[in-house]
């Protein structure tokens, strides 16, 4: 049986954003993970052109995805899973907890009554500890809550696809003050990651290249264990808790977060058109209470 995927890394970088494709060589099943849309803000234009070089990669080499899978509501980022799961005809997922951010999110944008916050834009929702496959690989849905309530991490044959929950060792962890958020929860979840071999290898959602390095996205359970600036060495789970507190309230909000919610509790569908025609993404006024730790 096939345990080690071949995995394909493409960066999106107006947001630092690393997508991936999974796959089993033996079989070409596959699976896309966080998918990014681009969007103008500037503009409120929308493009395909990221995901479409994912598709092309997926025709060229010959793969039938049967999973597009997100690992959270993102707040950088827009989602292009709608698109993929046309263009390829794959099934969406996320963790079952995208039920309670869609609830809370539903209120802020007083999105319209057919909404129903119950997770049903996606094709599945996965449990903590599910198991599925690709191909011939064994996969996991590992709940790691913290950054968001409802974050996963994907488990694949020897590869962890850990989305915000950790970023490459020298850039330390994801911040825990979105509603929901917790980082005594985070450092608890990251401890179920390490408990995975060290040589089981991570794969990260964003970069930020620290020190003007150039981009990485890959490292191992191991390194994170040892390196991680922020939980890494050992480090307890109280000062872990007083770093990631500190360092969450000098902070501002990520500058899609708006536009980005919106499309993402959707599963990356548009909100549905208006009277005339056109669709329109809401700038809730004064509320940005409502984006921050509740």
């Amino acid at each position: 049986m096939a345990s080690k995927p071949e995995v394909r890394a493409f960066l999106h970088e107006p947001t630092s954003t690393f997508s991936y494709v999974v796959w089993d060589p033996g079989t070409n099943r596959a699976a896309v993970i966080d998918p990014v849309l681009d969007y103008a803000a500037e503009a409120g234009t929308t493009s395909t052109e990221s995901a479409e070089r994912i598709v092309g990669f997926v025709h060229d080499q010959g793969l039938t995805v049967d999973w597009v899978l997100e690992t959270h509501a993102h707040a950088d980022h827009l989602s292009a899973g709608a698109y993929l799961h046309r263009e390829l005809d794959s099934r969406t997922a996320i963790g079952a907890q995208i039920r309670t951010v869609q609830a809370h999110f539903k209120q802020v944008y007083n999105l319209e009554r057919g909404f129903m916050a119950d997770g049903s834009v996606f094709d599945h929702l996965f449990a903590d500890g599910e198991t599925f496959r690709i191909g011939e690989l064994s996969a996991q849905a590992i709940y790691t809550p913290g950054h968001t309530p409802d974050h996963v991490t994907y488990h694949i044959g020897d590869a962890l696809f850990v989305g915000d929950t950790l970023f490459m060792p020298d850039g330390g962890t994801a911040r825990c003050d979105f509603p929901g958020g917790s980082a005594q929860t985070l450092y608890r979840s990251i401890q179920r990651l390490f408990a995975l071999p060290d040589k089981t290898r991570m794969f990260v959602l964003h970069d930020y290249q620290p020190g003007g390095r150039e981009y990485r996205y890959e490292t191992t359970v191991g390194e994170q264990k040892r390196h991680n600036i922020h939980v890494g060495g050992g480090r307890a789970e109280a000062e872990f808790t007083k770093l990631r507190t500190e360092r969450d309230a000098t902070l501002g909000l990520p500058r899609l977060i708006i536009p980005s919610v919106q499309i993402n509790i959707r599963a990356g569908e548009w909100p549905p058109a208006e009277a005339n025609g056109y669709r329109y993404l809401k700038v809730p006024l004064n509320r940005a209470d409502a984006f921050s730790q509740v």
